[in-house]
């Protein structure tokens, strides 16, 4: 039972910004969430949050998950939290991942009822179903995207000691069978690398290997130079801007340099945290200006002296391979061990950071400058239809996967993230995206697109939109969202849709009488009697869609099929 925070505090420190010794300023999320956390958080593709809760499933487990809405000035920290519809079954140190159209996987749960089941969250019917190609057991098990799209499971089998693997497809919604690891896969972090192997340690050796997508199957890599476990457990890694990764253990850790190819890499010591502290399941996140966030706590002493405290807050700073000590969100170090905390990389650059058993979150701004190299492109932006968009660019999965727990929660958030902003900056807005195509890192070769859906309460107007990914935004372009002014046009009648500035819905009117016929065609024009539309019509009903078109008068002509007039007139757009 933690002792240190009590409803005081937690009053004092939801209204009070609390700056660190260095580098940052931590602040209370303004309002308590509607249950007590339980574990691991998620980015959502729409840019709300979704966090653990111990709720539901009347376990002490928890099945359900908490939202937290951005305000409409885009604050984490004045958001608004509600709450989604519960998961099938209660989960506890898990698997899971934000997949490319944007739904959500879950799998299997070290405790509560779901340790040999998996399901899919669809955020916009706000419903769960369940995998029932389930065929192994996931119980604190690894999960890790594909460059496919497809997720590499690790599962549970008695029979091989924690070396068991699936692929989960979620186009066909079935899992696959693929090689075993090498050696044993529990309580070890896995990271994709920019050559899209998946790079862990394994279990209580100094050995490591990857998995090669191409090849299907897990290769032996280099030796780590020092152990990185302590007791059965180890800490997070994360790649650094320079290419390199960075593991951290209990108490020591290690940076890895790959090879780009099949060829083992090159392990090499890192410093070790100030005063003999460790990390035995921690979090940690890569900040906007390539810096790491981190949290350590002295090392084991014994197989039953894992989890010790306090906890201390760090920054990493890769370039001078030091450790400085901040300030944790209470002023001072914790009472309480590691393994409690989580850390999310938000898309306005700060990381957000839970306590489990709590329900006060914080937000951790860094101070440190965007890095250029982790820049998204947008070169193109394509309209779709009134509701639906396309962005082409580079660098929309960023150059790490953001953020990193061990093996018992995957919080990675290296996916595009569209953000609005109006032309005051006083309003954002996120849009929905999905159907990324691409899921590797540090990749600025290869074309990324991405899709993605206004929302449909966007006023109209004249915005700027990025592309954000691990909180680092793309230059802005600007966006005119589509007015969905839209005349119907049904036999002889027009069917007249009203302004409504809410959502931006231009007036288009038919001012004279028309006949529409199956293989007829309408013709627009505007004031200079230029053609702008063509638009062909094979049943007696059709849509006209005048978006992106300034407002004034048009000209308009329906022709039969074999090219006569039938009716003309005016469309006003207004």
């Amino acid at each position: 039972m933690k002792k240190h925070y009590s409803l005081l505090l937690l009053f004092i420190f939801s209204l009070a910004i609390l700056q660190t010794r260095a580098q940052g300023v931590w602040s209370a999320v303004s309002t308590l969430a509607p249950d007590t956390n339980g574990g691991g958080m998620l980015l959502l593709s729409d840019g709300s949050v979704l966090v653990k809760s111990s709720s539901g499933g009347g376990d002490g487990i928890g099945s359900i998950y908490n939202k937290l809405t951005p305000d409409i000035h885009g604050s984490y920290a004045n958001g608004t939290w509600s709450t989604i519809a519960p998961m099938y079954n209660t989960r506890l140190y898990y698997s899971s991942d934000v997949l490319r159209d944007g739904r959500v996987y879950v799998a299997g749960g070290e405790y509560g009822t779901g340790y040999h089941s998996a399901e899919i969250y669809d955020p916009v019917a706000d419903s769960w179903s369940l995998i029932t190609s389930v065929v192994d057991t996931f119980e604190d098990a690894n999960s890790i995207l594909l460059p496919d799209g497809t997720v590499l499971q690790a599962t549970l089998e008695y029979k091989s000691a924690f070396q068991g693997d699936v692929i989960y497809d979620p186009v066909a919604n079935v899992y696959n069978p693929v090689p075993s690891c090498l050696g044993q896969h529990a309580e070890a972090p896995w990271m994709s690398l920019p050559d899209n192997s998946v790079l862990f340690c394994d279990f209580e050796t100094q050995s490591s290997e990857r998995y090669i997508p191409s090849l299907g199957h897990w290769i032996t890599d280099a030796n780590v130079p020092d152990s990185l476990w302590a007791y059965s457990e180890t800490g997070c890694s994360l790649l650094l801007p320079d290419g390199r990764a960075f593991f951290l253990g209990g108490p020591h850790n290690a940076y890895y340099t790959p090879s780009g190819n099949t060829t083992a890499g090159t392990w090499s010591s890192a410093a070790d945290m100030p005063n003999g502290n460790g990390q035995a399941d921690a979090p940690g996140a890569m900040m906007i200006d390539g810096q790491i966030l981190c949290i350590g706590a002295p090392k084991p002493s014994s197989d039953t002296s894992i989890f010790n405290w306090p906890t201390s807050f760090y920054v990493f700073d890769y370039k001078s391979n030091s450790f400085t000590q901040i300030a944790a969100p209470a002023g001072s170090d914790t009472i309480e061990p590691n393994y409690i905390f989580n850390m999310l990389d938000l898309p306005d650059g700060s990381i957000m950071l839970s306590e489990m058993g709590y329900s006060q979150y914080y937000i951790y701004t860094p101070s440190g400058a965007p890095l250029s190299q982790g820049k998204p492109k947008i070169d193109n932006l394509t309209k779709i239809d009134c509701s639906t968009y396309k962005l082409t660019g580079k660098l929309f999965n960023g150059i790490s996967q953001g953020v990193s727990y061990g093996d018992d929660w995957q919080m990675f958030t290296n996916y595009p993230i569209v953000r609005l902003s109006s032309v005051t900056g006083d309003s954002i807005y996120y849009c929905r995206s999905y159907n990324w195509n691409h899921n590797d890192v540090m990749d600025s070769v290869n074309e990324d697109t991405v899709t993605f859906t206004p929302p449909a309460t966007l006023p109209a107007g004249t915005y700027s939109l990025v592309v954000v990914t691990n909180g680092i935004a793309s230059s802005p372009i600007s966006f005119i969202p589509c007015p969905n002014g839209i005349a119907e046009i049904e036999n002889n009648n027009v069917v007249e849709i009203s302004p409504n500035p809410s959502s931006g819905i231009f007036n288009f009117q038919i001012t004279s009488n028309h006949q529409l016929m199956a293989n007829s065609r309408i013709e627009v024009y505007n004031v200079l009697g230029e053609k702008i539309m063509t638009q062909l019509s094979s049943t007696t009903r059709t849509t006209l869609d005048l978006t992106g078109q300034a407002s004034g008068v048009y000209m308009y002509k329906i022709l039969s099929a074999d090219g006569n007039i039938i009716a003309n007139g005016k469309l006003v757009v207004e």
